[in-house]
This record gives structure tokens, C-alpha cells and sequence, in this order.
């Protein structure tokens, strides 16, 4: 998610950015803690499609999202007493219902409707959005690297996840698309805003997973009625998306997308379709053959060239004899 220095210092950020340079002008990857900490949460959303096939019930997809978003939410806020403070009150909102009212139930209804592998390439495709809105919301160059590592990633995932078998349903392909560009569109405006100086990654989670739950709460109980009846298995699978898929791994995402190149944050997102499909494999039994591996090393690929600064053309040099 690139951004010049000034603006992110506005925003607060501290100090981001793709790359570093050493003392030999060679450009190195950005801070690697940074990277696998923010990479921690795709990973743990990877479990979505399982959790939500295999634990919760059917038809509840505004419900599943709304206990992820909004219990987490007014946690974070309750232990960080923190608030947002004048234009944030606007922008939190924004983001809120972008990153989680409105892309949670659509997640929710693609990983309900499609094979996890179908729902999972359609999310895939985030990192080809982001590459646009960079350019219209971010003022960068449109990037033709940008590009093909997102091509390559969701050619990956495709074979890793994609069966010949798969069924497609048209609703579920519509949310699995609209849920990719409302996050993608998220994404972009959380590294074009920042976080504001002073606010703990904590408190910026919370304001957007409340924004996004209060979003939600009106449209699930207009939309589906009454709550699902909640057994032992149902509560197991809303407390997993809740407090580990919900306010740890959105604390540990924004805190990365604020500083983060917004490209490399985006291709982070391959990680949570190739743990879906490890999980597949491990507790359903799925099968992984070769052009499965090969789309897990496509996939890696474009994901590891992803969080890699850009290239840069060496000056040329004049010979000052001549």
C-alpha cells in the first residue's frame, strides 16, 4: 500500500513502506515480524469455510457475521476506552461497513452457497482490485508486476481449490466477487487514511468492528428474523470467529495494512484459500495432487514476490574523461 512519507506521517503510521534500503543502496523486504504477524490473519480466516460448513448452521450468513464483528468490537473498545475524534468518526464508519458489514455476510453467503474452493479463488482475486484502486484512490502508477503476481495467485489458488466437479451458484459467485471488492476497496482506504497518532492498533480494530456490527445489526434481524437455534457446536464455531478470527487477527490485519505496502497486504490475503485447502485435505479427507502442489507453489510464489520492493534501474553512469 504504498504512500509518500509525509502523508503517512500525518496519518500517523510511524514508518512504512515496502522495502528499506541498506547502506549499499540494495533494496531488502519489508520487516518480516510485520509481514508474518499480518499474515496471521488471512491464515486464521482460511478456517471460515470449514467452520462454516462444518459447525455452524445453515442460512444465518448477516448472523455469522454479526457475532464476528460486533461482540469484538465493544471488547476492544471496552479495554482501550478509546474513541474516535472528528472526521474518524466518518472515516471509521466507512471502513467499518467496507472491511466488515458488508464484506462478512457476503464472505458468509459465498462460503455457504459455493464449494470453499470456488468461494476461495473468488476472494483471491482482492489483490488484482487492489491494483486498481491503487491507482484511482492512491494516485500510483498502474503496475504491470502488481498485475501478473495477481494473475499468478489466482491461477494458483484456482488449482489448488477448484475441482472438476465444482458448483457454481450465481448468487454465491456475485457475493464471492462484491465481498473481493468491498475489501479491496477497504484495504485501500485503510492505507490511504492511516491510523491516527496515539490510536493503538486495538482501539482502530474495535472502531471498525463496531461500525460493522451495528451495521449489521438491523439488516440481519430485517433479513433473516429470529437468531438460529445456538447448540454446544454452533457456540464452539462463533466463539472461534469471533475472538480469534474476529478482534485478534482484524487487531493484527489493520495494525499491517497501515503500514504495509497495500499490494503486498493484498496477496497476503492467498494465504487464508491455501489453508482452507491444507484444512480440506487434513480433517475432510480432500486429496491434493500434483496440479493441486503446483498451484500451492504458484500461489506462494506470487505471494513471497508480493511483499519484494519493486526493482529499481540503476543511474547510468558518465565517465567524466569524456
Amino acid at each position: 500500500m504504498p504512500m509518500t512519507s509525509q502523508t503517512f506521517q500525518r496519518a500517523g503510521g510511524g514508518s512504512g513502506g515496502g522495502g528499506v534500503r541498506g547502506s549499499g543502496g540494495a533494496a531488502r523486504p519489508a520487516n518480516l515480524p510485520r509481514i508474518a504477524l499480518t499474515a496471521l490473519a488471512p491464515s486464521v480466516w482460511g478456517t471460515t469455510y470449514i467452520v462454516t460448513t462444518e459447525f455452524l448452521p445453515d442460512g444465518h450468513p448477516l448472523f455469522a457475521g454479526l457475532l464476528r464483528a460486533l461482540p469484538a468490537g465493544l471488547i476492544a473498545l471496552a479495554f482501550t476506552r478509546t474513541l474516535p475524534r472528528g472526521a474518524w468518526w466518518g472515516k471509521a464508519a466507512a471502513l467499518g461497513v467496507l472491511n466488515i458489514g458488508l464484506f462478512l455476510p457476503l464472505l458468509f453467503t459465498a462460503a455457504e452457497r459455493l464449494p470453499g474452493g470456488v468461494a476461495a479463488t473468488l476472494g483471491a482475486a482482492q489483490p488484482l482490485v487492489v491494483a486498481f484502486l491503487a491507482v484511482a484512490v492512491l494516485g500510483e502508477r498502474l503496475s504491470g508486476r502488481r498485475l501478473l503476481w495477481g494473475v499468478v495467485g489466482v491461477a494458483g489458488v484456482g488449482l489448488v481449490v477448484i475441482g472438476p466437479n465444482a458448483a457454481l451458484d450465481g448468487v454465491g459467485i456475485a457475493a464471492g466477487l462484491a465481498g473481493a471488492a468491498t475489501m479491496a476497496l477497504g484495504v485501500t482506504l485503510t492505507r490511504r487514511w492511516g491510523r491516527p497518532a496515539g490510536v493503538s492498533p486495538t482501539a482502530f480494530a474495535g472502531w471498525q468492528l463496531t461500525a460493522g456490527g451495528l451495521f449489521l445489526l438491523p439488516v440481519t434481524f430485517l433479513v433473516e428474523g429470529a437468531p438460529p437455534e445456538i447448540g454446544p457446536k454452533a457456540a464452539l464455531g462463533y466463539l472461534w470467529l469471533g475472538l480469534v478470527g474476529g478482534l485478534i487477527t482484524y487487531v493484527l490485519w489493520f495494525q499491517g495494512v497501515t503500514t504495509l505496502p497495500v499490494t503486498s497486504a493484498a496477496l497476503l490475503g492467498l494465504l487464508s484459500p491455501l489453508v482452507a485447502a491444507v484444512l480440506g485435505a487434513a480433517v475432510l479427507g480432500q486429496t491434493l495432487g500434483l496440479v493441486q502442489l503446483l498451484g500451492f507453489a504458484l500461489a506462494l510464489a506470487a505471494l513471497v514476490a508480493g511483499q519484494l520492493p519493486a526493482p529499481t534501474r540503476s543511474p547510468k553512469r558518465t565517465d567524466p574523461l569524456k
